[in-house]
């Protein structure tokens, strides 16, 4: 199946489907180094796993670990030697693009393993230990209605 911008041939795609087929490039060159190397319709939510903590050694977020004097401190005074590791949130983007990208190559939607409960759980276990870890807290963004947000345009309008 064909992943590229359907809007018109000569346009180039856009940034997200840029990512995405890199993406999924890299997933797939990940799964021919496997040993042994495993095909798209071979892989399961524990290729997944597996390739996300293999990306944890190209991380720039540090995260502390438990038995660090900056565990929970949000803007540490000096340098410790943790760990840096991949953001939760660039591992959330992540698996969101493969899991796109992994449909419209005509995997099942039922049976993608980029959505898989484990990988799901994986996915909200680094979230939480990585805000223990940075003293931050992750709290969902709650999307208002449009009819409030025009509103609340139109105030702010009406106020300057």
């Amino acid at each position: 199946m064909d992943s590229t911008n359907s809007s018109s041939s000569s346009s180039s795609p856009s940034r997200y489907e840029s990512q995405k087929r890199r993406d999924w490039d890299t997933f797939g060159q990940y799964l021919r180094n496997n040993k042994p190397p495993l095909s798209f319709t071979h892989f399961n939510p524990s290729h997944v796993l597996e390739f996300l903590h293999y990306l944890d050694q190209f991380g720039k977020t540090k995260i502390h670990i438990l038995t660090c004097p900056y565990f929970g401190v949000p803007n540490p005074p000096t340098a410790c030697p943790c760990p840096f590791r991949q953001a939760w949130g660039s591992l959330d983007a992540l698996v969101g693009r493969l899991r796109a990208a992994y449909d419209e190559h005509g995997g099942n939607p039922e049976t993608n393993p980029f959505g898989a409960p484990e990988v799901r759980r994986f996915l909200r276990e680094v979230r939480d230990f990585q805000a223990k870890s940075r003293g931050i807290s992750y709290e969902k963004k709650r999307k208002r209605p449009k009819q409030q947000q025009q509103q609340q345009q139109e105030d702010q309008q009406e106020q300057a």
